[in-house]
């Protein structure tokens, strides 16, 4: 259904201008931006996936991944379709990299049906936003974000984080954690195989931060592409320089998809780009790699404060106000 977007601006000439993204596309009648959803119609520009849900499950909050984010909950997520990058390495490309083909699956719900949704389900936290880019549907992740609040939900983004300031500023009032692709630590990746740039993503990493929101980023690690140690080391020094020591980092192995036959990235590889994450970040863990241990343990006195195995998670040296049960270095606001 054709709902009207919000950030952009009408141009003299019938054409209009998203406002929503870096790219800053400019759509002229029935042209869409690189996102695919969302199109110039009549002189104004209108999202075409408000509404249309192509993937909704009751999922562990550590899918997102939110490790150290009320560890061992459920959360409602949803997705539509778009996104405002075209990686070559796209996992879910299915929806993804399309527009609102009315022969794809999907199902019209109401913001106000999601959040039914959410709270009926007993023991569900939230609503988390994913699966697709959710940017590109800003205007439907927004009013059900929005309600979910007023309901006394919390709310989780997924995203890649390519995304002007001032909608992000919105976004901030009604999103309580983020879970942030950050692809690599230089642009001419960003350029080559996202058709975007870097220093918005680290702007947007910075914002999150300066709003004490909760912020956890991933980096998929790809042979050849951005697994040199000198630049991953840059990348690291910078997060912890940025948005501090205590940021979670999940490190991802890469494996063939969609336009990329490169293969897999070696466990040799992910073990040593860990090592050296954790040369400047407390908190670093592998996805991807299910035979390596991904418990989270104190920074101060290396006591197991959760454990993992696949996506069965227990809590296990964090008392009630979310301290260390061995030192008592505060770790969590809930638990």
């Amino acid at each position: 259904m054709a709902h009207e977007a919000s950030w952009y601006q009408p141009l003299i000439d019938g054409s209009v201008q998203c406002t929503l993204c870096p790219h800053m596309c400019v759509l002229k009648e029935e042209k869409t931006g690189i996102c695919r959803v969302r199109v110039n119609n009549n002189g104004k520009l209108q999202t075409e996936v408000y509404g249309y849900v192509s993937s909704i499950n009751f999922d562990p909050v550590e899918k997102k991944p939110l490790y150290h984010f009320y560890p061992g909950s459920t959360i409602l997520s949803i997705g539509t379709y778009g996104c405002n990058l075209r990686c070559f390495f796209c996992q879910n490309c299915t929806i993804s990299q399309t527009g609102p083909d009315p022969e794809l699956p999907r199902t019209y719900f109401t913001p106000e049906q999601i959040v039914q949704t959410a709270l009926k389900q007993p023991g569900n936290i939230g609503i988390a936003f994913t699966y697709n880019e959710p940017i590109v549907w800003f205007e439907y992740m927004y009013d059900i974000a929005k309600l979910a609040k007023e309901a006394g939900l919390v709310t989780v983004m997924v995203t890649n984080g390519f995304i002007n300031p001032e909608p992000l500023k919105a976004l901030l009032e009604v999103i309580d954690a983020f879970s942030v692709d950050l692809k690599a630590f230089n642009n001419d990746f960003y350029s080559k195989v996202t058709s975007s740039k870097l220093e918005p993503v680290k702007e947007t990493l910075k914002q999150i931060k300066a709003a004490g929101k909760h912020l956890e980023i991933v980096n998929l690690v790809i042979p050849g592409l951005n697994d040199d140690d000198a630049v991953f080391t840059e990348m690291v020094k910078w997060i912890s320089k940025e948005t501090g020591k205590d940021t979670v980092l999940h490190i991802s192995r890469y494996f063939p998809n969609y336009k990329m036959v490169t293969e897999a990235t070696p466990m040799s590889v992910m073990r040593r780009v860990k090592r050296i994450a954790e040369n400047h970040l407390h908190y670093v863990y592998t996805g991807n790699m299910y035979a390596d241990s991904n418990d989270t343990t104190c920074p101060d006195c290396s006591n197991i404060l959760i454990t993992r195995h696949l996506y069965n998670t227990k809590i296990v040296g964090i008392d009630a106000e979310g301290r260390c049960t061995n030192c008592g270095n505060y770790f969590l606001k809930k638990t």
